[in-house]
Protein backbone atom coordinates (compact mmCIF):
# COMPACT_ATOMS: atom_id res chain seq x y z
CA UNK A 1 0.00 0.00 0.00
CA UNK A 2 1.54 3.33 -1.04
CA UNK A 3 2.55 5.70 1.69
CA UNK A 4 0.58 8.87 1.95
CA UNK A 5 2.45 12.05 1.09
CA UNK A 6 3.06 14.08 4.24
CA UNK A 7 0.67 16.99 4.49
CA UNK A 8 1.76 20.53 5.24
CA UNK A 9 0.68 21.59 8.68
CA UNK A 10 -1.98 24.22 8.49
CA UNK A 11 -0.19 26.58 10.84
CA UNK A 12 3.27 26.30 9.23
CA UNK A 13 4.46 29.47 7.51
CA UNK A 14 5.58 28.77 3.93
CA UNK A 15 8.74 30.39 2.66
CA UNK A 16 8.97 32.57 -0.39
CA UNK A 17 10.98 31.27 -3.36
CA UNK A 18 14.02 33.45 -2.68
CA UNK A 19 14.16 32.34 1.00
CA UNK A 20 14.29 28.59 0.38
CA UNK A 21 17.68 27.06 1.32
CA UNK A 22 19.34 24.22 -0.59
CA UNK A 23 18.92 20.77 0.99
CA UNK A 24 19.49 17.17 -0.07
CA UNK A 25 17.58 16.04 -3.16
CA UNK A 26 15.56 13.43 -1.22
CA UNK A 27 14.85 15.60 1.81
CA UNK A 28 11.51 17.37 2.29
CA UNK A 29 11.46 20.74 0.53
CA UNK A 30 11.91 23.57 3.06
CA UNK A 31 9.01 25.45 1.44
CA UNK A 32 6.59 23.21 3.36
CA UNK A 33 4.88 21.64 0.34
CA UNK A 34 5.44 18.11 1.63
CA UNK A 35 7.25 17.07 -1.54
CA UNK A 36 10.89 16.09 -1.82
CA UNK A 37 13.25 18.94 -2.66
CA UNK A 38 14.23 17.46 -6.05
CA UNK A 39 10.56 17.34 -7.11
CA UNK A 40 9.76 20.82 -5.81
CA UNK A 41 12.05 23.87 -5.65
CA UNK A 42 15.12 21.77 -6.37
CA UNK A 43 13.87 21.23 -9.91
CA UNK A 44 13.93 24.96 -10.76
CA UNK A 45 17.27 25.38 -8.99
CA UNK A 46 18.88 22.55 -10.95
CA UNK A 47 17.53 23.96 -14.21
CA UNK A 48 18.87 27.43 -13.40
CA UNK A 49 22.33 26.04 -12.71
CA UNK A 50 22.33 23.99 -15.91
CA UNK A 51 21.27 26.86 -18.17
CA UNK A 52 24.51 28.78 -18.57
CA UNK A 53 24.14 32.27 -20.03
CA UNK A 54 27.30 32.72 -22.11
CA UNK A 55 26.98 36.53 -22.45
CA UNK A 56 25.43 37.65 -19.15
CA UNK A 57 26.29 41.32 -19.75
CA UNK A 58 24.98 41.50 -23.31
CA UNK A 59 22.82 44.59 -23.80
CA UNK A 60 24.38 46.52 -20.93
CA UNK A 61 26.29 49.72 -21.56
CA UNK A 62 30.00 48.93 -21.32
CA UNK A 63 29.67 45.17 -21.81
CA UNK A 64 33.41 44.86 -22.53
CA UNK A 65 34.30 46.70 -19.33
CA UNK A 66 31.88 44.53 -17.33
CA UNK A 67 33.82 41.49 -18.58
CA UNK A 68 37.18 43.11 -17.79
CA UNK A 69 36.14 44.05 -14.24
CA UNK A 70 34.75 40.57 -13.67
CA UNK A 71 37.82 38.66 -14.90
CA UNK A 72 40.90 40.87 -15.29
CA UNK A 73 40.96 43.96 -13.08
CA UNK A 74 41.83 43.65 -9.37
CA UNK A 75 40.51 46.93 -7.97
CA UNK A 76 37.93 49.13 -9.71
CA UNK A 77 34.59 50.81 -9.09
CA UNK A 78 31.75 52.12 -11.25
CA UNK A 79 28.84 54.33 -10.20
CA UNK A 80 25.63 52.61 -11.30
CA UNK A 81 22.38 54.29 -12.33
CA UNK A 82 19.12 52.44 -11.63
CA UNK A 83 15.96 52.50 -13.72
CA UNK A 84 13.61 54.94 -12.05
CA UNK A 85 16.31 56.44 -9.85
CA UNK A 86 17.61 55.57 -6.40
CA UNK A 87 15.27 54.46 -3.59
CA UNK A 88 14.79 56.80 -0.66
CA UNK A 89 17.68 56.57 1.78
CA UNK A 90 20.13 55.20 -0.79
CA UNK A 91 22.52 58.01 -1.84
CA UNK A 92 24.49 55.90 -4.33
CA UNK A 93 25.03 52.43 -5.79
CA UNK A 94 28.59 51.45 -6.67
CA UNK A 95 29.82 48.37 -8.49
CA UNK A 96 33.13 47.09 -7.07
CA UNK A 97 35.37 44.30 -8.30
CA UNK A 98 35.56 42.73 -4.82
CA UNK A 99 34.53 43.57 -1.25
CA UNK A 100 36.11 42.66 2.11
CA UNK A 101 35.55 39.11 3.38
CA UNK A 102 34.20 38.28 -0.12
CA UNK A 103 30.82 39.87 0.69
CA UNK A 104 28.47 39.81 -2.31
CA UNK A 105 27.22 43.29 -1.37
CA UNK A 106 27.29 45.81 1.45
CA UNK A 107 24.85 48.46 2.66
CA UNK A 108 27.01 51.09 4.33
CA UNK A 109 26.05 53.05 7.43
CA UNK A 110 25.10 56.05 5.29
CA UNK A 111 22.73 53.89 3.22
CA UNK A 112 24.92 53.67 0.11
CA UNK A 113 25.32 50.27 -1.57
CA UNK A 114 28.43 48.46 -2.81
CA UNK A 115 27.88 45.49 -5.15
CA UNK A 116 30.74 43.01 -5.72
CA UNK A 117 31.28 41.65 -9.23
CA UNK A 118 33.93 38.94 -8.81
CA UNK A 119 32.14 36.67 -6.31
CA UNK A 120 31.14 33.13 -7.25
CA UNK A 121 27.43 32.86 -8.04
CA UNK A 122 25.20 29.78 -7.67
CA UNK A 123 23.35 29.80 -11.00
CA UNK A 124 24.28 29.88 -14.65
CA UNK A 125 23.09 33.47 -15.10
CA UNK A 126 25.53 35.91 -13.53
CA UNK A 127 23.33 38.85 -14.46
CA UNK A 128 20.33 37.47 -12.59
CA UNK A 129 22.39 36.62 -9.52
CA UNK A 130 23.90 40.12 -9.38
CA UNK A 131 20.51 41.78 -9.82
CA UNK A 132 19.09 39.72 -6.97
CA UNK A 133 22.01 40.63 -4.71
CA UNK A 134 21.62 44.30 -5.62
CA UNK A 135 17.91 44.34 -4.84
CA UNK A 136 18.48 42.71 -1.46
CA UNK A 137 21.25 45.22 -0.69
CA UNK A 138 18.92 48.12 -1.46
CA UNK A 139 16.47 46.75 1.11
CA UNK A 140 19.07 45.75 3.73
CA UNK A 141 19.56 47.61 6.99
CA UNK A 142 22.33 50.24 6.83
CA UNK A 143 25.64 48.91 8.12
CA UNK A 144 25.07 45.29 7.08
CA UNK A 145 26.56 42.98 4.42
CA UNK A 146 24.37 40.86 2.14
CA UNK A 147 24.79 37.08 2.14
CA UNK A 148 24.93 34.92 -0.98
CA UNK A 149 21.90 32.94 -2.10
CA UNK A 150 20.44 31.39 -5.22
CA UNK A 151 18.37 33.94 -7.12
CA UNK A 152 14.81 33.05 -8.11
CA UNK A 153 14.75 31.57 -11.61
CA UNK A 154 12.20 34.18 -12.73
CA UNK A 155 13.86 37.13 -11.01
CA UNK A 156 15.01 40.29 -12.81
CA UNK A 157 18.42 40.62 -14.45
CA UNK A 158 20.83 43.56 -14.46
CA UNK A 159 19.38 44.54 -17.83
CA UNK A 160 16.01 45.01 -16.07
CA UNK A 161 17.38 46.89 -13.06
CA UNK A 162 19.97 49.28 -14.53
CA UNK A 163 19.30 52.39 -16.63
CA UNK A 164 20.21 51.37 -20.22
CA UNK A 165 21.05 54.97 -21.19
CA UNK A 166 23.52 55.63 -18.37
CA UNK A 167 27.25 55.60 -19.09
CA UNK A 168 29.45 52.87 -17.62
CA UNK A 169 32.72 54.51 -16.57
CA UNK A 170 35.15 52.34 -14.58
CA UNK A 171 37.61 53.93 -12.17
CA UNK A 172 40.66 51.70 -11.65
CA UNK A 173 42.30 51.94 -8.21
CA UNK A 174 45.79 51.07 -7.05
CA UNK A 175 44.36 49.39 -3.93
CA UNK A 176 41.16 48.63 -2.07
CA UNK A 177 40.95 51.64 0.23
CA UNK A 178 37.59 52.44 -1.37
CA UNK A 179 36.15 49.64 0.78
CA UNK A 180 35.92 51.83 3.86
CA UNK A 181 35.45 55.60 4.23
CA UNK A 182 37.86 55.63 7.18
CA UNK A 183 40.45 52.87 6.76
CA UNK A 184 42.26 53.81 9.99
CA UNK A 185 39.18 52.98 12.08
CA UNK A 186 38.21 49.78 10.26
CA UNK A 187 37.63 46.56 12.21
CA UNK A 188 40.62 44.18 12.53
CA UNK A 189 38.93 41.72 10.16
CA UNK A 190 38.37 44.34 7.46
CA UNK A 191 41.89 45.75 7.93
CA UNK A 192 43.43 42.30 7.53
CA UNK A 193 41.33 41.60 4.45
CA UNK A 194 42.33 44.99 3.02
CA UNK A 195 46.03 44.30 3.57
CA UNK A 196 45.85 40.87 1.92
CA UNK A 197 43.96 42.26 -1.06
CA UNK A 198 46.41 45.13 -1.60
CA UNK A 199 49.38 42.75 -1.50
CA UNK A 200 47.84 40.49 -4.16
CA UNK A 201 46.64 43.24 -6.53
CA UNK A 202 48.45 43.52 -9.88
CA UNK A 203 49.01 47.17 -10.90
CA UNK A 204 46.48 47.87 -13.65
CA UNK A 205 45.58 50.91 -15.77
CA UNK A 206 42.67 51.52 -18.15
CA UNK A 207 43.81 53.09 -21.42
CA UNK A 208 42.00 56.32 -22.28
CA UNK A 209 42.29 56.29 -26.09
CA UNK A 210 40.53 52.98 -26.84
CA UNK A 211 37.68 51.07 -25.22
CA UNK A 212 38.16 48.32 -22.61
CA UNK A 213 41.96 47.94 -22.95
CA UNK A 214 43.78 47.34 -19.66
CA UNK A 215 47.54 47.56 -19.14
CA UNK A 216 48.95 45.53 -16.26
CA UNK A 217 52.38 45.11 -14.69
CA UNK A 218 53.90 41.77 -13.66
CA UNK A 219 57.38 41.05 -12.31
CA UNK A 220 58.83 39.78 -15.62
CA UNK A 221 56.90 41.68 -18.29
CA UNK A 222 53.86 43.87 -18.77
CA UNK A 223 50.71 42.99 -20.69
CA UNK A 224 47.85 44.66 -22.51
CA UNK A 225 44.54 42.80 -22.23
CA UNK A 226 41.87 44.21 -24.51
CA UNK A 227 38.24 43.07 -24.33
CA UNK A 228 36.64 43.34 -27.77
CA UNK A 229 32.94 43.21 -28.73
CA UNK A 230 33.30 41.69 -32.20
CA UNK A 231 32.03 38.18 -33.07
CA UNK A 232 34.79 35.66 -32.35
CA UNK A 233 35.17 34.21 -35.86
CA UNK A 234 35.27 37.64 -37.46
CA UNK A 235 37.79 38.92 -34.91
CA UNK A 236 40.04 35.88 -35.33
CA UNK A 237 40.07 36.43 -39.10
CA UNK A 238 40.96 40.11 -38.65
CA UNK A 239 43.74 39.42 -36.16
CA UNK A 240 45.09 36.69 -38.45
CA UNK A 241 45.25 39.17 -41.34
CA UNK A 242 47.22 41.60 -39.18
CA UNK A 243 49.46 38.87 -37.77
CA UNK A 244 50.33 37.52 -41.20
CA UNK A 245 51.14 41.04 -42.39
CA UNK A 246 53.38 41.67 -39.38
CA UNK A 247 51.14 44.46 -38.08
CA UNK A 248 49.49 42.82 -35.06
CA UNK A 249 52.00 44.11 -32.50
CA UNK A 250 52.08 47.33 -30.51
CA UNK A 251 55.62 48.20 -31.56
CA UNK A 252 59.14 46.96 -31.01
CA UNK A 253 59.45 44.30 -28.32
CA UNK A 254 55.69 43.65 -28.18
CA UNK A 255 53.82 40.57 -29.37
CA UNK A 256 50.26 39.34 -29.74
CA UNK A 257 50.49 36.10 -27.75
CA UNK A 258 46.92 34.80 -27.72
CA UNK A 259 43.53 35.51 -26.24
CA UNK A 260 41.03 34.66 -23.53
CA UNK A 261 37.37 33.84 -23.96
CA UNK A 262 35.34 35.43 -21.20
CA UNK A 263 31.55 35.70 -20.92
CA UNK A 264 31.05 35.37 -24.66
CA UNK A 265 33.71 37.90 -25.70
CA UNK A 266 37.32 37.62 -26.85
CA UNK A 267 40.20 39.23 -24.98
CA UNK A 268 43.39 39.45 -27.09
CA UNK A 269 46.59 39.72 -25.02
CA UNK A 270 49.89 41.38 -25.91
CA UNK A 271 53.21 40.88 -24.14
CA UNK A 272 55.01 44.17 -23.54
CA UNK A 273 58.55 45.04 -22.42
CA UNK A 274 58.82 45.82 -18.69
CA UNK A 275 59.82 49.40 -19.58
CA UNK A 276 56.58 49.98 -21.55
CA UNK A 277 54.04 51.61 -19.28
CA UNK A 278 50.38 52.40 -19.85
CA UNK A 279 51.11 55.85 -21.28
CA UNK A 280 53.43 54.35 -23.90
CA UNK A 281 50.62 52.01 -25.00
CA UNK A 282 48.14 54.74 -25.85
CA UNK A 283 49.36 55.72 -29.32
CA UNK A 284 50.23 52.17 -30.54
CA UNK A 285 46.85 50.91 -29.30
CA UNK A 286 44.98 53.66 -31.16
CA UNK A 287 46.92 52.87 -34.35
CA UNK A 288 46.24 49.16 -33.94
CA UNK A 289 42.52 49.90 -33.51
CA UNK A 290 42.53 51.61 -36.92
CA UNK A 291 44.29 48.66 -38.57
CA UNK A 292 41.90 46.24 -36.90
CA UNK A 293 38.85 48.19 -38.10
CA UNK A 294 40.09 47.89 -41.68
CA UNK A 295 40.81 44.17 -41.26
CA UNK A 296 37.34 43.56 -39.80
CA UNK A 297 35.79 45.20 -42.87
CA UNK A 298 37.51 42.80 -45.27
CA UNK A 299 35.52 39.83 -46.55
CA UNK A 300 38.29 38.41 -48.76
CA UNK A 301 39.14 34.72 -48.19
CA UNK A 302 42.13 34.19 -45.93
CA UNK A 303 45.40 33.41 -47.65
CA UNK A 304 47.40 30.30 -46.73
CA UNK A 305 49.66 32.39 -44.50
CA UNK A 306 46.67 34.06 -42.84
CA UNK A 307 45.08 30.65 -42.20
CA UNK A 308 48.27 29.48 -40.50
CA UNK A 309 48.30 32.63 -38.39
CA UNK A 310 44.65 32.05 -37.46
CA UNK A 311 45.38 28.48 -36.44
CA UNK A 312 48.16 29.68 -34.17
CA UNK A 313 45.89 32.24 -32.53
CA UNK A 314 43.14 29.66 -32.05
CA UNK A 315 45.57 27.21 -30.42
CA UNK A 316 46.58 29.89 -27.92
CA UNK A 317 43.06 30.64 -26.71
CA UNK A 318 42.10 30.07 -23.09
CA UNK A 319 38.48 30.07 -21.88
CA UNK A 320 37.98 31.86 -18.55
CA UNK A 321 34.20 31.56 -18.41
Amino acid sequence: MAKKRPQTKAGKQQLKDGEIPVVGAREPCPCGSGRRYKACHGRAAAQAVAELVHRPFEGLAGECDWVALRELVPAATVELTLRGGLPEGVPSVTLATVLPMAWPALRRDDGSVLLALQNDTPSGDLSRDLADTLQRALAAEPGSPVAARRAPADGPRLQDVLDPDAAFEPVVHSGFEFWVPDAENATPEVSASLERANEAAIPTTLLSGVDAAYWCETPEKNHLRWVMPHPEEQLLDALARLHAAGTSSLGEGTRLVGSFRAHGLMVPVWDLPSAMGAAECEKPAAELAERLTAALASDAPLTAEERRARGGLTNRQVTLS
